[in-house]
């Protein structure tokens, strides 16, 4: 459920910086999603469908990527990646592990008309 939030949050920011570039229209949200962050892309769309009725945004898509989880090992000293099921250091087995990245949470793009032309908007954080 706490998707909702996260949606009104994403949508208010994406509809601010299109209005700030001009755009007329939303086509398509780029997301950059942690594996780790507990965020479901099909939940976003769902109240995002809902939540941008008769906005600029209405009818927009949510595209999403999930980067990999990277930790350093706190034994071996050594970087590597690990799945949200394998929380072990993929070099030595240790359970000593810091997290690199895997919680970020972020607009990496979007795709909007502007002037009836596609134009695709930089990364903005939302955190």
């Amino acid at each position: 459920m706490h998707e909702l939030s996260i949606t009104e949050h994403l949508l208010d920011q994406c509809i601010r910086e299109a209005r700030a570039q001009g755009a007329s229209r939303i086509r398509t949200i780029r997301l950059c999603i942690g594996q780790l962050k507990g965020i479901v892309p099909d939940c976003i769309q769902i109240y995002l469908d809902m939540l941008s009725e008769g906005t600029i945004a209405e009818g927009a898509r949510i595209e999403a990527e999930f980067p990999p989880v990277r930790v350093l090992c706190r034994d071996c000293g050594l970087e590597g990646e690990i799945t949200p099921h394998s929380l072990m250091c993929p070099h030595c087995g240790s359970l000593k592990l810091k997290l690199l990245s895997g919680k970020e949470f972020y607009i990496k793009s979007m795709e909007v008309d502007i002037n009836g032309n596609k134009s695709t908007a930089p990364d903005h954080g939302l955190e």
